[in-house]
């Protein structure tokens, strides 16, 4: 079965003014849509059918390039959207359990945004930002070029992604033009917690 473009959970104008309408809809609509089509092609021609999308990225090292650029696009966006909400931002919806392992890992929350958000402004080019939890259940923060994430064996810090953001320009130049350090500062503005200790919890399940 064809992988399908996951819609937005959200309307397009929800994280405004963090993330405007028009960005939303053109990153949605046009470039996840790209991801997915290509990702389809590459895996027909590849012969993954059937295999999930965390199947194909955990043995991308043996796949086309077609296919690791696009099947991490369509994966990283899905997680992407699913990251933010109108109603994130919000430190107090984190659970007890996330709280505690960002101060043995981080000291806190502050010093957490700030290496994260050095990690996503030293990017070299386009890519992401992530914070991941290793298999002794440390957070760590990462970062991957292109469309590349922790889940791939072809990475240096593999781990299950928390936390992501995507710093390719077309996530932030309409409102932040080149300034990713703003765009990186303001994203923490709309980050739904309780969804990255949804996945926290699961990851040491």
């Amino acid at each position: 079965m064809a992988f399908e473009l996951p819609p937005l959970p959200y309307a397009y104008d929800a994280l405004e003014p963090t993330i405007d309408k028009e960005t939303m809809t053109f990153h949605h609509d046009k470039h996840h849509k790209a991801y997915t089509d290509k990702l389809n092609e590459g895996v027909e021609k590849d012969g993954l059918g059937g295999k999930s999308i965390e199947e194909i990225l955990g043995s991308i090292s043996s796949a086309s390039a077609m296919v690791r650029n696009n099947g991490g696009g369509y994966w990283n966006h899905d997680f992407f959207w699913k990251t933010m909400s109108p109603d994130g931002g919000k430190p107090d919806a984190m659970s007890s359990e996330l709280h505690e392992a960002i101060g043995r890992d981080f000291g806190d929350l502050d010093k957490l945004k700030e290496e994260f958000n050095t990690k996503g402004a030293g990017q070299f080019g386009s890519g992401w930002a992530w914070m991941i939890a290793d298999d002794a259940g440390k957070l760590k923060i990462t970062s991957t070029p292109n469309q590349d994430n922790p889940l791939m064996d072809v990475v240096s810090d593999r781990g299950t992604p928390l936390l992501g953001n995507d710093v390719w320009e077309h996530a932030y130049y309409l409102t932040y033009r080149n300034d990713r350090g703003a765009y990186l500062k303001a994203w923490w503005d709309v980050v739904d917690w309780a969804v990255v200790s949804e996945r926290y919890a699961a990851a040491k399940g």
